[in-house]
């Protein structure tokens, strides 16, 4: 039986009247590349923000390798690494120098830092232009830093939203291709995404969500593939 990395148990967040998410309940196993669908407005960002810490749940709990997000957070916030869909650079530093400091709070040693650097910077790479500063940096560039970043401290969990906006074929197939090598490495990759055909592509198992609620749960394996029929299945079931 396969560990349980993210465990959302009966998560609800309401702002006022409002309940962008609604008692979602939803396991994800070491390994899994899970896909997380839905029309926008759906609850998919606040769900992430929750399971990331930057959210509180007004019910519920969210656990990354079994220690709670809000009452456990560093223990918690060490398991993953997480990029966001607009990935935020220090605009005067450097690719390099923000690596660093991204390593350095996660209290990895100097030599660490570099060792990892160098082996991700093939992966994505971003060697022609990590000793440029932020500001000088295309969308598809700060993408492939911001990857590295969350990679950086060998993360059991990457939680990621829209991880190949902005990105050109080549960058987008480089990313694509090291996400699941990175899974069968034993990576958990929990990824929001509107581009369905990254999903039948990449993802081992995918929930939608609408209104706040889980409305459709499925499993691809070699056996049962979605073969195109995701994006009638998603159009019909979100209408």
């Amino acid at each position: 039986m396969y560990e349980a990395m993210i465990e959302l148990k009966n998560v609800t967040k309401r702002f006022g009247p409002l309940t962008a998410v609604d008692n979602v309940t939803l396991t994800v196993r070491a390994g899994e590349f899970f896909g997380f669908l839905g029309p926008n407005g759906a609850g998919k960002t606040t769900t992430i923000k929750m399971m990331t810490g930057l959210y509180q749940p007004t019910e519920g709990v969210c656990l990354i390798n079994g220690h709670n997000v809000h009452f456990n957070s560093l223990p918690a916030k060490r398991s993953f690494g997480y990029v966001p869909d607009q990935p935020y650079l220090y605009e005067k530093l450097s690719g390099r120098e923000f690596l660093y400091f991204v390593g350095g709070l996660f209290h990895m040693k100097h030599d660490q830092i570099r060792e990892k650097m160098d082996a991700l910077m093939d992966l994505f790479e971003i060697g022609p232009f990590v000793d440029k500063r932020g500001e000088e940096y295309s969308q598809g560039m700060r993408q492939r830093i911001v990857l590295t970043a969350a990679l950086l401290h060998d993360p059991s969990v990457l939680i990621i939203d829209e991880p190949i906006l902005g990105l050109d074929p080549r960058s987008a197939r480089l990313v694509k291709d090291t996400l699941k090598r990175k899974t069968k490495e034993g990576l958990t990759v929990f990824m929001s995404t509107h581009l369905l055909e990254i999903v039948e592509e990449l993802c081992d198992r995918i929930v939608i969500i609408k209104g706040g609620r889980i409305i459709h749960e499925a499993v691809q394996d070699e056996s049962k593939r979605f073969n195109g029929q995701l994006e009638s299945i998603f159009l019909e079931l979100t209408k």
